[in-house]
């Protein structure tokens, strides 16, 4: 039986479009300064050549993990193609203020237990006890998952009878 999807965030198609093509235009740029005027130390050329490279496979990556969605369900915190960020039983809290370490139009969610790090570029990262949802996604669509998160905390908290600003 398949979970009921309560709120769906995705890659906004400009602002994957830009992340994409900006990551792309570094690395292209920093090979041609390698090869077409290259510093006069051989460590410098190898720097921009390796830092060219990296900034490739960041376009490339960001295409590819900017190309699912992640849901919120009742159980769980997943991508739509399969893989599990987080149990709901999971979140402790949520941080989505303006000078919040988190993603661009996103939030930070702090779990219970450490998780096995990961990061998709532009969606989301997971290192130690934080998940970080954002980056490429649309402000709307992060908030309203934001909010639905707040929401299934607050009801969670056992000092909590339901009651709203008490």
């Amino acid at each position: 039986m398949a979970d009921k999807v309560l709120a769906v965030v995705g890659a906004s198609s400009p602002r994957r479009g830009l992340g994409v093509f900006v990551l792309g235009a570094l690395g292209v740029m920093l090979l041609y300064l390698a090869f077409a005027a290259p510093p006069a130390g051989l460590g410098m050329q190898l720097m921009l050549i390796v830092m060219g490279l990296v900034s490739l496979f960041g376009a490339v990556r960001m295409h590819r993990a900017t190309s699912f969605a992640i849901e919120l369900t009742e159980e769980a915190l997943r991508t739509s193609d399969g893989v599990h960020l987080a149990s709901v039983d999971q979140f402790v809290s949520i941080d989505r203020g303006a000078f919040a370490f988190k993603p661009s139009h996103g939030f930070t969610l702090k779990l219970k237990e450490k998780a096995s790090g990961a990061w998709q570029p532009g969606m989301y990262w997971r290192l130690g006890k934080r998940l970080g949802v954002g980056g490429v996604t649309p402000g709307a669509q992060t908030k309203m998952m934001a909010d639905m998160i707040a929401a299934m905390i607050m009801e969670r908290q056992p000092d909590n009878d339901g009651a709203i600003g008490r």
